[in-house]
């Protein structure tokens, strides 16, 4: 879906910062002579909006970069825990936020595993910063597609405007 706000922010007006309905969570590694576990997502720790609908995961090779876009009505609940390193980039967009223009800039992965969810409305982004490809879990709380894959996919893809505003680099 593609879904061009009505007015976007001038770059300069971001202000660092918290996003509100943004949830950033340690992943812990609980290791053994057999290797190690993590729980990525647990009922008691989200509210039921929420809850994953499907996860997937995907693999991003160093330097590469996905995003900017936000969704309408998704929210995406992405893993980081490694093998790389990622640069997560998030910035508010929801206009009844008391955080929007506010812009969140997070490392992630396997030397700072976390869990983060992303609200609908929230933009972002996310590079691989490190040498090696980089796994990356998401259990968003709607089906790609919808049921049966027949809807239109529910992302603004800041990423093919060359002028966006929404940018990795500070």
């Amino acid at each position: 879906m593609q879904i061009m706000p009505e007015r976007e922010p001038a770059a300069a007006q971001f202000k660092r910062g918290q996003i509100r309905d943004v949830v950033v969570r340690d992943v812990r590694k609980f290791v053994d002579e057999r290797g190690w576990l993590a729980e990525l997502f647990r009922h008691d720790e989200l509210e039921a909006e929420y809850f994953p609908a499907m996860c997937y995961l995907s693999s991003t090779e160093p330097g590469v970069q996905r995003g900017p876009h936000e969704h309408v009505d998704q929210a995406d609940y992405f893993v980081f825990i490694g093998p790389s390193n990622f640069k997560l980039r998030l910035w508010d967009n929801r206009r009844d936020s008391e955080t929007y223009n506010h812009v969140m800039t997070l490392y992630v992965g396997a030397d700072n595993p976390k869990a983060v969810l992303v609200p609908k409305g929230v933009v972002h982004a996310y590079r691989n910063v490190g040498s090696a490809a980089g796994i990356v879990i998401n259990c968003p709380n709607r089906l790609y597609m919808g049921e049966g894959k027949r809807e239109e996919i529910d992302e603004i893809r800041h990423e093919d405007d060359p002028a966006t505003i929404y940018r990795m680099e500070d």
